[in-house]
């Protein structure tokens, strides 16, 4: 067996299409548009590039086929963060061979370890973690856009090796055609009711305003995670772009009290069920079947791609007020009977409480795995867990 580097043509396509040797009697998967896994390796596309670099290998037989695939990046931003420097591997793929898998593992151990890394985690993506993020570990069925999927032994492959489990993620479905729980709605009542709380969906036209109202709740919500890094707006407009053939303005609703933004919710219809037709090409022919798919409306399902509220906001019941003005947006297209509310870490538990009180039921789990190289100090390091609230936070650093 041999490992190559993509470096050309050649190496790209045998990258991108070994998914149709791995996958090739799994009815479940679906292959994502090789555009969108180009445009994670190309630093004119990808503005992870701007503080990173990443690399890209093939492994081939004795016969020349290629059997597996892996990326491997460093992200300078968060790289120097925790105990030890660490990177990270993904679009990770490999006939069921453990020696094969084995062989992905050390070139990406090697290459990072060049670079002054000591650790690193996948499988994860050189990019935000709304997309191919985590290993797929219960829950075999298709995944929505950007969710990772995998076949079921690739788990005995990272843990033979060495890796374990940094953090767990759940991804819960919502049945649409049931009610929710009447104290959730008796919760939106309320908040809705009160003058100073308005709500807004997205408006393609004002993008730029909700742009920076999305940064300013992020930077506020998502500081007391770890190894936190502050949003940048050019990556939101990336992810605009990307989205705008699929999107739906009344699926992503922001909410203020008062004219301060203080909580979002982005929510895309699963274009999955219409690329699964493609197997990655987005010709002129699959995108006039792209515009014929959507208009019968072959998307019954959308995925919860990202909430947040501001801290001092949670636990009063944002979430449902948004989930109320979505309550009406959803009656008006009756084609949607599903919501896949992705993922949430086990380090967020205020999060996954609410998913419970809407009644969701869990669909999906996925691991986000570390490997330090250095046997002496491979030790078990879990994600600090999100505080329930400021006051708990403050507590938290007070002790520390």
């Amino acid at each position: 067996m041999e490992i190559l580097p993509v470096s050309d043509g050649q190496s790209v396509r045998a990258f991108l299409d070994v998914v149709e040797l791995i996958y090739k009697e799994d009815k479940n998967y679906v292959r994502p548009l090789d555009v969108q896994i180009e445009e994670v390796f190309d630093p004119a596309s990808n503005d992870f590039f701007k503080h990173g670099e990443a690399q890209r290998f093939i492994l081939n037989d004795d016969d020349g086929q290629t059997i597996g695939r892996i990326g491997v990046f460093i992200n300078e931003k968060k790289a120097g963060g925790f105990a030890q420097p660490t990177g990270g591997m993904g679009f990770f793929e490999c006939i069921d061979h453990k020696e094969a898998a084995f062989l992905l593992f050390d070139r990406a151990k090697k290459w990072l370890a060049e670079r002054g890394m000591e650790a690193m985690d996948g499988p994860i993506n050189f990019g935000e973690n709304d997309n191919f993020w985590g290993l797929l570990i219960e829950g075999f069925t298709p995944c929505a856009f950007g969710m990772q999927y995998n076949p079921p032994y690739y788990q005995s492959f990272f843990e033979a090796y060495g890796f374990s489990r940094y953090f767990e993620q759940v991804t819960n479905h919502l049945d649409l055609r049931k009610p929710f729980p009447e104290r959730f709605w008796s919760i939106a009542r309320r908040v809705v009711s009160r003058e100073a709380y308005t709500f807004k969906h997205f408006e393609k036209k004002q993008s730029e305003k909700f742009i920076a109202d999305f940064v300013n709740v992020y930077n506020d919500a998502w500081q007391y995670h770890d190894n936190f890094t502050p949003m940048d707006p050019d990556t939101l407009r990336k992810s605009l772009r990307e989205s705008l053939s699929f999107m739906d303005e009344e699926l992503i609703w922001f909410a203020y009290h008062k004219d301060e933004p203080i909580a979002f919710l982005v929510m895309y219809p699963d274009v999955n069920q219409i690329i699964r037709h493609f197997k990655g090409k987005m010709n002129w022919i699959n995108k006039l079947r792209f515009v014929y798919y959507k208009w019968r409306h072959e998307m019954t399902r959308a995925r919860v791609v990202i909430m947040g509220v501001k801290n001092r906001y949670q636990r009063l019941g944002i979430e449902s007020g948004i989930f109320y003005h979505l309550r009406e947006v959803v009656a008006k297209k009756p084609y949607f009977n599903e919501l896949e509310l992705s993922w949430v870490g086990d380090f967020n538990p205020k999060m996954r409480a609410m998913h419970d009180s809407m009644g969701a039921e869990l669909g999906k789990r996925h691991i986000t795995y570390r490997y330090i190289f250095d046997p002496a100090k491979r030790q078990e390091q879990r994600a600090g867990s999100i505080p329930l609230d400021t006051r708990s936070r403050k507590e938290n650093l007070e002790m520390s």
